[in-house]
């Protein structure tokens, strides 16, 4: 498979399971606005994607988000295969992405590197 199309299928599965993260987990007790979607990662034959998420919260409420995403991963398949057409379904496993905290740490140690530099 091209590296294009898998591309595309990863951005296009990133758009449906953020877009659709309202009307799956609506009425659960996280917020599906505290919950973003950062990337997507299908594997070459399709059968399976790793969705990243960023949550907004310390960590219990990241931990507590995790459980009702994994726990909705069928409903979220069955949104996926309603809105995009592929040969396959694939299965969706969550994962934690805290690629966003670690930036801003290095963001934090730039910034009081540079204030030390200043006095």
């Amino acid at each position: 498979m091209s590296v294009d199309r898998l591309e595309r299928v990863n951005s296009l599965l990133k758009r449906v399971i953020g877009e659709g993260m309202f009307s799956v987990m609506q009425g659960d007790s996280i917020s599906p606005g505290l919950i973003t979607v950062t990337a997507v990662h299908c594997g070459k034959d399709l059968r399976d994607a790793t969705v990243y998420v960023s949550v907004f919260g310390d960590d219990a409420v990241k931990e507590r988000a995790l459980q009702h995403l994994r726990h909705h991963a069928r409903n979220f398949q069955a949104l996926v295969n309603r809105e995009v057409r592929l040969k396959f379904t694939p299965r969706l496993t969550f994962k934690l992405d805290l690629s966003l905290e670690r930036g801003d740490e290095v963001l934090a140690l730039i910034d009081k590197i540079e204030r030390g530099f200043a006095n």
